[in-house]
């Protein structure tokens, strides 16, 4: 399946119940991998989960095999290299669930556009159980950044993108025209009539995972000996059966054993006028790399938005703290201002009770005072008069002593 065949370059989960894998090591789903994703992966592979802020666990395993189908399509069946435009006109995304249940792991859907003739994959109804089936994979590569699967993240949120229904552009219809044309051809000229089993069967055959990071395009695919290439041929009963368990053929279907139109390889090289339309398309093309690069752009611009709010923010909450902090001791001044007010209130209170209690005192003690001054008089005069009245009883008025 395209792993490294170095020990311990795979592991397979012990008891746990959900993937966790080890450091240096990542996720992969079995149901993903018999359907051509192996890694590290494909560029345009890796450019859809970009523009759809996805990732890989988080689509399901027929999605995987829709991506495989339209890389080979394009490569063996179109002559180009699977491009952005070309997928807008044919593939928009859904989110995969109900609303009582809400999928992570296989939590987004590939879905041909309803107004899209396309090729019959014959799809399962359901794939039973693959979320129970993965192992770790260590990856090793030149460029780690560039080629390998993102780091596992069960617990990321899913968020729908705008460019979930993404449509191609009138200048991208356009360029993408002729292509649409001999797709149409591909499906409908009689007696050579292209399936999505046929083409699902000859990347199975070939042994070429459509969805790996590889050194050519399918059109260069020359055989056993193919740099490409992963394995020896599948035994007919092995390849019937695999055939079998990611379509919804049943055992008395038969199994295609070639296509009916032979795809382009190293034994049947694109001829020379699909090349220079190759060229052409390829100068007009705008495709995700561009669309990337723009997302790329506005998410920079975005984050320096953020940086620049969180420096106000940051800014403003240094100067809330200082105010909060001023206001603070401005209230404690004013309490204190007030409890010394108060004080002072308090205290010229309390002096003016006393100057009044002191006064009381001064009237009280001179009414008192007058009254003694009244009770002494008015004994002086009875005093005077009694005197008086005394000495007109006792005392003879004329009786001189008498000389002896």
């Amino acid at each position: 399946m395209g792993f490294n065949k170095k020990e311990n370059s795979l592991r397979f989960p012990k008891e746990e119940s959900y993937p966790r894998p080890p450091i240096e090591y990542r996720v992969s789903f079995v149901d993903h991998l018999i359907r051509g994703l192996s890694p590290p992966i494909h560029e345009f592979l890796r450019g859809l989960l970009f523009v759809y802020g996805l990732q890989l666990h988080q689509l399901t395993p027929n999605s995987i095999l829709h991506v495989s189908i339209f890389i080979t399509l394009c490569e063996c069946f179109l002559g180009v290299q699977p491009n952005w435009a070309l997928w807008k006109r044919i593939f928009c995304l859904r989110r995969n669930g109900s609303h009582n249940v809400a999928y992570n792991i296989g939590g987004v859907v590939i879905c041909v556009r309803s107004d899209v003739e396309y090729f019959d994959v014959k799809f399962p109804d359901s794939v039973q159980g693959w979320r129970k089936r993965w192992l770790y994979v260590h990856e090793e590569s030149s460029n780690p950044v560039e080629d390998n699967i993102a780091p596992f993240d069960g617990e990321a949120k899913i968020l729908r993108r705008r460019s979930w229904d993404a449509e191609a552009t009138e200048a991208e219809k356009l360029v993408t025209k002729a292509l649409m044309t001999r797709i149409h051809e591909l499906q409908n000229t009689r007696g050579k009539e292209l399936s999505g089993i046929e083409i699902t069967a000859y990347f199975l055959r070939i042994r070429v995972q459509p969805l790996q990071a590889r050194k050519n395009p399918l059109w260069k695919y020359v055989g056993e000996k193919d740099v490409d290439r992963l394995s020896k041929d599948l035994p007919l009963k092995d390849f019937e059966k695999l055939i079998r368990r990611i379509s919804s053929l049943s055992k008395k279907d038969p199994i295609p054993s070639s296509c009916r139109i032979t795809p382009y390889s190293g034994a049947n090289p694109l001829p020379e006028p699909l090349i220079k339309e190759f060229i052409r398309f390829g100068a007009q093309f705008v495709g995700y790399r561009e669309y990337a690069s723009k997302a790329e752009e506005k998410l920079a611009e975005a984050n320096k938005r953020a940086d620049a709010l969180a420096q106000k923010l940051e800014q403003s909450e240094k100067a809330r703290k200082e105010a909060e902090a001023d206001a603070k001791k401005a209230k404690a001044d004013a309490e204190k201002a007030k409890a010394d007010a108060a004080g002072v209130e308090d205290l010229r209170k309390r002096l003016h009770d006393a100057e009044t209690a002191l006064s009381d005192k001064i009237a009280e003690q001179a009414a008192r005072e007058e009254k003694i001054l009244s009770r002494l008089e008015a004994q002086s005069r009875r005093f005077v008069r009694r005197t008086h009245q005394e000495y007109e009883v006792d005392g003879p008025v004329g009786d001189d002593d008498p000389q002896v």
